[in-house]
């Protein structure tokens, strides 16, 4: 496809006045506009004939076949030019679907005999499927009077899934040698009530730690070393509600949920625990047991990855009633779930009290730095100081619910979207060393 550019609709217009100014001075000159005309055309066509046709570029194009929620990658485009032309300078521009960040425009040049890559980045904003549909390139001939265009169809689908590199990563962090300390599991000998190994008595070790049985048959004082108890029952319940898709950081809360959930899952499973997977909004949409094994994380994989974002209100008094017939043995429930308000949460509070009752509750939530924000400015207008207000209410709101259910014994997690993995996975070392299960 060859188009005019900017320059040659300028050439074009600029006839007019010389013709009229001809006409002007002599009748007899107005043929100075036609050859005006006819060198613009003449050059127009040269510089079309100049300029490379699409079909002799090499085009080779490549997508990456999935993407992880809060980790980007690129769509490379190797265009090469063939020999005995001059350097072409081209603008490439990529169509994704909505699900992720629009790339922006590329420009670059392309010498004879050569190839060049250029990269398109992609920024996931939500799981699901997306499609790379067109790729357009666009090129001038040597005068700037012509541009070609041509269009390559991709029709390439791309899989946005859960974000297990960020997962690997925290778990490297966390087996690292040199991981801070309390970021990283401890085996807590003598404070656990799993039988781990015996070792001889040294004086001030704890006389209640005495095998008497063994000290007599190895005829020397023996003591038992305990470990935390393992196979617990951890449940992975996330809250799929509108509150829950709302974006923070770019990312959906969920997303969060779901990348400090599998990470919380893999150190689990790692460390010889069960762990099982509840979602729900306005019905319970994904169960799975709890269940141990390295094939249980990419079952749990997989079921995060097909959880869908909804709009509906959340169910608390169905969802929670629901796990906990579901549940036989006590268990550790890391509900991860938003609110706004004291009176929104009232039913919220009522329905995981009854869940703490008999099981462990660890009740997660995302700050919104956008609060904090607006607490902290200092307000200039009339709008700046309402809206400063309103943000401070609901903290405090925020700070009232949080407080009852510490007091109906709910341990609770509320920190920024950047911290909420680790600090999920602290407070579950925690929970395990002390045997609060």
């Amino acid at each position: 496809m060859i188009r005019p550019t900017p320059r040659a609709v300028l050439l074009f217009g600029a006839g007019i006045p010389c013709a009229l100014l001809a006409v002007v001075v002599d009748d007899g000159l107005w043929p100075v506009g036609l050859v005006f005309l006819a060198v613009a055309l003449l050059l127009f066509g040269a510089d079309a004939m100049l300029a490379p046709a699409a079909r002799s570029l090499a085009l080779a194009v490549h997508t990456p076949a999935t993407l992880y929620v809060g980790d980007g990658d690129a769509l490379t485009v190797d265009v090469g030019l063939g020999p005995g032309r001059h350097a072409i300078g081209f603008t490439a521009r990529c169509d994704v679907g909505e699900l992720l960040v629009t790339p922006p425009e590329r420009t670059f040049s392309v010498a004879p005999g050569t190839t060049v890559r250029t990269e398109f980045p992609l920024w996931p904003r939500r799981r699901g499927q997306v499609l790379c549909d067109r790729l357009w390139l666009r090129w001038r001939g040597p005068l700037g009077l012509a541009v070609r265009q041509r269009v390559e169809t991709l029709a390439q689908t791309i899989t946005i899934v859960p974000n297990i590199h960020a997962v690997r990563a925290g778990a490297a962090r966390f087996y690292a040698r040199d991981a801070l300390f309390g970021a990283k599991s401890q085996r807590q000998h003598g404070d656990g009530s799993e039988f781990d190994a015996l070792r001889a008595y040294v004086p001030g070790l704890d006389h209640r730690a005495i095998d008497w049985k063994r000290s007599a048959k190895h005829r020397s004082l023996v003591c038992k070393e305990f470990r935390a108890e393992r196979n617990h029952p951890i449940i992975l319940a996330l809250d799929t509600g509108y509150l829950m898709g709302e974006p923070l950081g770019d990312i959906p809360k969920l997303d969060h949920a779901i990348n400090a959930g599998l990470l919380l899952a893999f150190m689990s499973l790692k460390s010889g625990d069960q762990v099982g997977l509840f979602a729900f909004d306005s019905d319970v949409r994904q169960y799975t047991a709890p269940a141990g094994g390295t094939q249980q994380f990419q079952r749990l994989q997989r079921l995060t990855a097909e959880i869908e974002y909804r709009h509906d209100e959340t169910n608390f008094t169905l969802g929670l009633t629901s796990l906990l017939g579901r549940l036989k043995r006590r268990s550790l429930i890391v509900l991860v779930t938003d609110f706004v308000d004291t009176v929104t949460a009232e039913l919220m509070i009522e329905n995981v009290a009854r869940l703490a009752a008999r099981h462990l509750v660890l009740f997660v939530t995302l700050q919104d730095p956008h609060l904090a924000a607006a607490v902290d400015e200092t307000p200039r207008t009339l709008e700046g100081i309402a809206r400063s207000v309103v943000a401070d209410g609901f903290l405090r709101d925020r700070a009232v619910v949080l407080e009852r259910l510490r007091r109906l014994g709910v341990h609770f997690v509320d920190v920024p979207a950047e911290r909420l993995s680790l600090e999920v996975l602290n407070r579950y070392l925690m929970i395990v060393q002390r045997e609060l299960i």
